[in-house]
């Protein structure tokens, strides 16, 4: 330990542990909230430990020591373990295929006992936050070169493979926000372009006939060749880049969709994300529930929603006030302490709650982006937009979750939602990027 750690406070951004601190308290108290029965001990309840908000606080009491620890810790040593950390996130991830237990259909959790899980797929985006920003920083990377790009892209889809395997798709999609991090550091926004266009396909063709939807990529294929026809003429090679895009995008629509909603995704997976854009998803076609028809979902598809929707909307413009909601306290919104705890909030404290809440949220992204823009070294800077991408992807997605804009994936909200490893992950990782922005003047590599 160096001598310029020996006060902790030195160099640290207490504005961004202010609002850690006031993003905990305010999760705990939605926590208490669902939770709360009248004419029970709420004192011997605590004590006791068998109730979530009393477990969190105990998860948060831990993540104090561990942030401690990490203020106190040097900077250097993130970067020299930054590899070996990543390679045991991916170990941890395939030892649950081994020793792990299935929570909800996902068998990405390996027991530690007492009760306590611990699922590797939430830490690895620590570990993968620190890897890739390891690789970007040396100097030897050439990040506008291809051999560059896709190894920076195998060291953000890996983990998400495991975490599709393991049935996590929601946490599989939050290692794609890696790429943000990339297109900061020089990957061609052309990529990005490809990738948001194959996701405007995907929603095409669940909304659109398939035979309509091929018409019309041909009708778009043919007046592009016609409006560059005179390129076309002097560059015999545009021609097979378009005939060869238009193949490409046929054969997505046609083929490529229908299996992996039918053959990789799970039933209930494809029938929430079919329910987002208005449709019903025929589950005798899906593989899963022809091997095992207990998998086809007991509730309609859009129960979890309709009753989060119900929930937010009947807090109105103030709120019903604190334990007063009867949506959260009813028991009417499943796991409405975890993925859905948004709803508690919105009922208890209405619109004017929900606004000042996600305040706090952009206050915390804006101030980890100044963090960012202000470290001389590339792996903090890198890091740091790790860190405010994997916060913005969970806050956009739960959000947009609970009041029906995306499929129910399983997303937790940073530090609000119930459960060890995420507020475990969340408080690394801010933690981490405090100790090495209060570094900042260093050259870290």
């Amino acid at each position: 330990m160096n001598a310029r750690n020996n006060n902790i406070s030195q160099g640290i951004d207490i504005t961004v542990i202010l609002l850690y601190a006031i993003l905990v308290s305010i999760g705990v108290l939605c926590i208490f909230m669902v939770e709360y029965k009248p004419g029970v001990d709420v004192f011997s309840s605590f004590i006791g430990g068998k109730t979530n908000y009393s477990k969190q606080i105990f998860f948060a009491g831990i993540c104090i020591v561990l942030a401690t620890f990490i203020l106190l810790a040097d900077s250097k040593l993130f970067t020299a373990f930054a590899n070996l950390m990543y390679a045991f996130g991916i170990l941890l991830m395939l030892a649950t295929f081994a020793i792990g237990t299935s929570v909800h259909g996902s068998k990405s959790w390996i027991p530690l006992g007492g009760g306590f899980n611990l699922q590797p797929a939430e830490l690895c985006k620590i570990f993968t936050a620190l890897a890739l920003a390891k690789f970007l920083s040396r100097q030897e990377t050439d990040f506008s070169k291809l051999k560059s790009q896709l190894i920076g892209g195998a060291i953000a889809l890996l983990p998400a493979i495991l975490s599709t395997a393991q049935h996590e798709l929601g946490l599989a999609l939050v290692y794609l926000c890696f790429f943000i991090v990339m297109y900061r550091e020089g990957l061609p926004p052309g990529l990005l372009i490809v990738g948001f266009s194959f996701a405007v396909l995907v929603v095409a063709t669940l909304l659109v006939n398939p035979n309509i939807l091929a018409i019309a990529l041909t009708v778009i294929a043919a007046i592009t060749i016609y409006i560059l026809r005179r390129q076309i003429k002097r560059q015999k090679k545009l021609l097979t880049i378009i005939v060869g895009v238009w193949i490409i995008c046929v054969g997505v629509q046609r083929f490529a969709v229908p299996y992996i909603f039918n053959n990789a995704f799970e039933c209930y997976q494809s029938t929430r994300i079919y329910s987002m854009v208005g449709k019903e998803y025929d589950c005798s076609k899906n593989h899963h529930v022809a091997k095992d028809p207990s998998k086809k979902p007991k509730k309609t598809d859009d129960y979890n929603v309709r009753q989060s929707k119900i929930a937010i909307g009947s807090g109105g413009v103030i709120g019903r006030g604190f334990l007063k909601g009867t949506q959260t306290r009813g028991k009417y919104v499943p796991e409405q302490h975890t993925d859905f705890i948004f709803t508690s909030l919105g009922e208890a404290f209405g619109f004017v709650g929900c606004f000042a809440f996600l305040g706090l949220y952009l206050l915390l992204l804006f101030r980890i982006v100044r963090i960012a823009e202000r470290q001389r070294s590339t792996f903090s800077r890198v890091y740091a937009y790790g860190v405010a991408s994997i916060l913005f992807f969970h806050i956009t997605v739960n959000v947009c979750m609970t009041i029906g804009l995306f499929p129910i994936i399983g997303i937790p909200l940073p530090l609000i939602s119930y459960g060890g490893s995420s507020l475990l992950t969340f408080t690394i990782l801010i933690f981490i990027l405090l100790r090495l922005d209060a570094d900042r003047q260093m050259v870290l590599r």
